[in-house]
């Protein structure tokens, strides 16, 4: 488990990172790579929101959900850790894996794209999640939606290597209770999160 403390003490991303997960190596080719000058224009765009700015989450959804695909990455050494994370029923909603489609529409049960702040924590039916707020036209309806991070029973690596798939969220990111220690204490307050395709 990722301690608060030595999270807000500065220390980078690459300490306290496994070596099989965090990678200081340039990223390979694919979605990632092309999301990362949207990344750094939602970091400009939103600058007067966002408050840390060495830190962001990148979240993938050109992948199938059997794959990693929700990167946290330290953005001045590029070292970053992958995982899993569920979509929304309304994004997907013949259950094959893949994003077909966003939505920013209250009971679509469908994952936004776009730039979200990370909130804070709270205690809602998942444990304990953490809030994200809409900062694009795309995603706007966020809060409303009572969008946030959160770990689910049907996000597991043995889900993805039985099923070759997750189960869906109704349009949070949705990670496995492994992960949601990490997540949520590298991804504090402050945070830009980036959800698209490619």
């Amino acid at each position: 488990m990722i301690s608060r403390r030595r999270f807000c003490t500065g220390v980078t991303l690459s300490a306290f990172l496994a070596p099989a997960v965090a990678r200081a190596t340039p990223l390979p080719d694919g979605g990632i790579q092309g999301l990362q000058a949207r990344v750094r224009a939602a970091l400009d765009r939103h600058q007067s929101s966002i408050t840390i700015r060495d830190r962001v989450g990148i979240v993938d959804f050109s992948l199938p959900s059997r794959q990693p695909r929700f990167h946290i990455m330290d953005m001045m050494s590029g070292v970053r850790q992958t995982l899993l994370v569920a979509h929304g029923k309304g994004s997907d909603p013949d259950h094959s894996g893949w994003v077909e489609r966003f939505s920013n529409e209250p009971g679509s049960e469908a994952s936004s794209a776009g730039a979200y702040l990370t909130g804070a924590l709270y205690e809602g039916k998942h444990g304990r999640s953490r809030r994200l707020i809409g900062l694009d036209e795309s995603n706007s309806n966020a809060e409303a939606r009572a969008r946030g991070i959160h770990c689910a029973r049907y996000v597991s690596t043995a889900m993805a290597r039985e099923k070759g798939k997750l189960g869906r969220s109704q349009g949070c990111l949705a990670v496995a209770d492994s992960d949601l220690d990490a997540v949520l204490s590298a991804l504090a307050p402050g945070c830009l999160i980036y959800v698209d395709k490619v």
